[in-house]
């Protein structure tokens, strides 16, 4: 069944607030194989004018997917997930993600779109701190394989 169109500009409530950790952020650096000290070493980052060890850029994935479980677990919207992939992956960062911070997500569905049998659904997480700074926007496309062609035997 086709998801529907009506979500178009839905927003879902913020999550609870996600503090990013110095050994959170190593773990991710570790992870993705970069070695900047910006990520590790708290007096590189000072030096560079931080107040702390920032994230790298893509950090902003944990957030931004745990984010998207309020979509994916919408029983109205009806998003199978098991035949999702993630097709595409975008930031806008306004300001690193730094150790410390308070974070909270909040996310919109932009577009839902039938194509070739596909449902494409473009969602944009607006990642910013309990006070309301602004710190990124991501936006990604999630796919789901084949499920606007059972909308249309039926």
């Amino acid at each position: 069944m086709p998801l529907d169109q009506s979500f178009i500009g839905r927003e879902y409530p913020p999550t609870a607030a996600y503090e990013v950790g110095r050994e959170k952020i190593r773990e991710f650096a570790a992870a993705i194989k970069d070695d900047s000290p910006l990520y590790r070493d708290v007096d590189a980052a000072k030096a560079a004018g931080y107040p702390d060890v920032i994230a790298p850029p893509t950090f902003a994935v944990i957030l931004s997917m745990g984010a998207h479980d309020a979509i994916v677990e919408d029983p109205q919207l009806g998003l199978d997930y098991s035949r999702v992939v993630h097709g595409q992956q975008d930031f806008t960062h306004h300001r690193p993600i730094r150790a410390g911070d308070r974070l909270v997500t909040v996310v919109h569905v932009d577009d839902i779109k039938a194509r070739a049998g596909n449902d494409f659904l473009t969602v944009r997480a607006e990642i910013g701190t309990v006070d309301g700074e602004p710190v990124c926007t991501a936006k990604s496309m999630l796919v789901a394989r084949g499920a606007a062609d059972e909308g249309e035997g039926a």
